[in-house]
């Protein structure tokens, strides 16, 4: 977590804790609070902008996508699933681990998810993004997932 202190001159003191991102500032108009942005918020910040690529079937491992499956068949989507942040006082950095689509340009999608990514944290976050790492797990071709298993003929009479 990056706690951040903003006057309207736009100097700032920023000191490192766990879990979120506090900044504490005054606007134009002389109104001054404090947002608190939780890393969370954050990991799925970069999921969604991750799933948004081209070529990118889902997002995480084996355990997470298995994982995964059964909280979207109960409703509770994990956007920051295969999505891992560091978020220090002035950067972010992020690590996505990824399954991409075949037939794709594994090098052009990698590239697709880290330029959306680092977009989106800035844009969003409004933090500098030191890096973002992107890791092909997997590949997903279609019709492996298909149960053919009733198609299959018998190798006995």
């Amino acid at each position: 977590m990056a706690d951040t202190t903003t006057t309207p001159a736009t100097t700032a003191a920023a000191t490192r804790s766990t879990g979120t991102i506090s900044t504490t500032s005054s606007n134009a108009s002389g109104t001054a609070g404090k947002t608190t942005i939780d890393d969370t918020v954050v990991s799925k910040v970069a999921g969604i902008a991750a799933r948004e690529v081209n070529g990118v079937h889902s997002l995480g491992g084996g355990a997470a996508r298995a994982i995964g499956a059964l909280r979207d068949a109960i409703g509770q989507r994990d956007h920051g699933q295969g999505v891992k942040v560091e978020v220090g006082e002035k950067q972010v950095a992020a690590d996505i681990t990824i399954v991409a689509e075949y037939p794709v340009s594994l090098q052009q999608v990698a590239d697709g998810v880290r330029s959306s990514v680092a977009r989106a944290l800035q844009q969003i976050v409004g933090m500098e993004v030191a890096e973002v790492n992107v890791t092909v797990q997997d590949v997903f071709i279609p019709g492996d997932d298909d149960d053919n298993d009733d198609k299959k003929e018998s190798r006995v009479e």
